[in-house]
């Protein structure tokens, strides 16, 4: 049997390989942080960006706090918003610490809305850095 692989995590945009992967009762192989492991996409472009790459390694991109499929840094339903309501909506230097919620885009174990380390430059940064209503869509069926 050929099953689609699947990966999700917390407030990461999910992944899946671009073709069903042979499981049986030996033990099947798949590394989906090698660049070169196809995934599946809406077109070939979108499909190559469909994970980040770093240092020659792919990685799930993360930011998506609404968990919609979408990392979106501002306008409506926006992923940074939930990260400020997260720690009072009012005093943007408040933290949360020792949690584990998906407004941890950083997965350090604190939400931080500003400063170092903070969990909305990752969201701004994974839509490309420069325009802030740029979203980057999770590239699952």
């Amino acid at each position: 049997d050929a099953h689609f692989v699947v990966i999700r995590h917390r407030n990461h945009l999910g992944v899946m390989t671009e073709a069903p992967v042979p499981l049986s009762s030996t033990v099947a192989v798949l590394d989906l942080t090698d660049p070169f492991q196809p995934n599946h996409g809406t077109s070939p472009a979108d499909a190559a960006n469909a994970q980040k790459v770093r240092n020659g390694r792919r990685m799930l991109w993360a930011g998506n706090v609404v968990t919609d499929g979408m990392l979106k840094y501002a306008g409506a339903d926006n992923d940074r918003d939930l990260i400020l309501n997260s720690i009072g909506g009012l005093i943007p230097t408040n933290t949360l610490t020792m949690v584990y919620r998906s407004e941890d885009v950083n997965m350090d174990g604190k939400v931080q809305y500003a400063g170092s380390g903070n969990d909305r430059d990752p969201i701004l940064f994974n839509i490309g850095g420069e325009i802030p209503t740029a979203i980057r869509t999770e590239q699952l069926p």
